[in-house]
């Protein structure tokens, strides 16, 4: 086995980690999990199953302090290498790589890589469910559903792996490899993590780093993107110059028209460059278009994604929560065509909201806000619209009901993540789901 007798320390007792672990132990190895949380914090059922598969587990102040020799070093996405824990780790001399990387070396299958600030998550599940529904075996994995490294140790054969990749991901890898790999977009994010808007593009790059002139990279034409090794397939939905391009809605391969936007359940130019993206990756995989148009018409978009809710009184109510950083509020806010109340706020990851002032202010009417960044959001904002402060996303929901007219949508888009006040994106939006749901008639 791979592993064998390897002594190896795994950090983070997530979803991720817990993969990994379960991996290694699979192959061989002894394995240790590291978390920084105390043991009450983390999920019973998880540390349970662990250790009865042999693994140990080491948490708290523990978990930062060991000084144990490992010959391998395997990082959750979510451990930040500025962390007590990261710090106490990557001291060391062993090789660091992280679960994503140990997943591609286990397996024995072609990967698709998805990355991008937004769009990740809506175009590796419409990716996977095209080729599934065309007749080639996939799963989407990787930054959604399965981690890498439990599909890989599950063994079931695919015919390609559909893979969401996060910058987190891309940090620590080593060969991972993709044959087809997929750029969506840039901007601003995670300035909570990175030290720098050039060091988050930095890791995101890598996602071209092992490719060959045999393999595919499918880029946004937008973007300025450095020499890359493989065969390059361009798309926007904003200038022509792209191998897939838009033309009076319909989106053009090589100036041939291969699907229209009317057949579709997708709104918005930022999904109509996911389903360019998703058409270039499915062509190189040998698939037509005439195969490929009708699941991607039959697609319907996820929750928490632009998702309508509900009407009242003549006022929409839009579940946004996906949105966790200023390009996403920006895409989502293009695509109202009706005066906006706006909820905004959540973590603060680093940056303010300038940037979004001018379009907010052409957008919206009124906006409202709430969590650990509505106080500078309401610095950025001063001035550009009418600004109430929320104590709760309750309190947020009752204000937004209070304040719109018949004919305006309400948009819950917060512009930032939710771990100050929520478990995750999901959670806050099903929670928005639920309040709006509630409001009286």
């Amino acid at each position: 086995m791979r592993y064998s007798n390897q002594n190896v320390a795994v950090l983070g007792a997530g979803l991720s980690g817990a993969a990994a672990a379960l991996l290694l132990r699979s192959e061989g190895a002894n394995v240790t999990v590291f978390d920084s949380a105390d043991e009450k914090k983390l999920l019973r059922s998880t540390l349970d199953n662990l250790r009865g598969q042999g693994v140990r587990v080491v948490c708290g102040t523990d978990a930062d302090r060991n000084s144990d020799q490992y010959d391998l070093i395997v990082a959750s996405p979510g451990i930040d290498p500025g962390s007590a824990l990261g710090r106490n780790f990557w001291s060391r001399k062993t090789e660091i790589i992280g679960e994503l990387e140990l997943g591609w070396r286990s397996c024995e299958t072609p990967v698709i890589a998805v990355t991008g600030t937004n769009g990740k998550t809506t175009t590796t599940e419409m990716l996977a469910q095209m080729l599934n529904q065309c007749g080639q075996k996939t799963i989407a994995c990787g930054n959604i559903g399965k981690p890498l490294s439990e599909v890989a140790r599950e063994k079931i054969k695919y015919d390609v792996l559909t893979v969401e990749v996060s910058s987190f991901q891309l940090e620590t890898i080593r060969t991972f490899h993709p044959s087809i790999a997929l750029w969506l977009n840039f901007a601003p994010d995670h300035l909570d993590r990175y030290r720098s808007v050039a060091e988050y593009r930095t890791a995101k790059l890598r996602i071209f780093e092992n490719q060959t002139s045999d393999d595919v990279a499918i880029v946004n034409a937008s973007e300025s993107l450095p020499e890359l090794s493989a065969r390059r397939v361009t798309f926007s939905a904003y200038i022509n110059r792209a191998d897939f391009r838009l033309s009076e809605g319909a989106i053009l391969f090589q100036n041939q028209p291969v699907l229209r936007m009317s057949e579709t359940k997708l709104r918005g130019s930022h999904n109509i460059e996911n389903l360019m993206a998703t058409l270039a990756a499915g062509h190189a995989r040998g698939l037509s278009f005439e195969k490929m148009v009708p699941s991607l018409s039959a697609y319907e978009p996820q929750p928490h994604r632009c998702e309508f809710v509900r009407n009242i009184n003549g006022v929409d109510y839009i579940n946004d929560s996906k949105a966790t950083n200023l390009d996403a509020m920006e895409k989502a806010l293009q695509a109202q065509s009706k005066s906006v109340v706006l909820i905004a706020g959540g973590k603060d990851k680093g940056f303010n909201y300038q940037p979004v002032r001018t379009l907010v202010s052409e957008k919206a009417r009124a906006a409202i806000l709430i969590g650990e960044m509505a106080k500078q959001i309401a610095r950025d904002w001063d001035g550009a619209l009418k600004l109430e402060m929320a104590t709760t996303l309750a309190d947020a929901v009752e204000r937004a009901h209070a304040a719109a007219k018949p004919g305006e949508v309400v948009l819950f888009s917060p512009g930032t993540s939710s771990f100050d006040m929520f478990k995750s994106y999901a959670d806050r939006g099903d929670q928005f789901r639920a309040l709006v749901q509630a409001l009286p008639q």
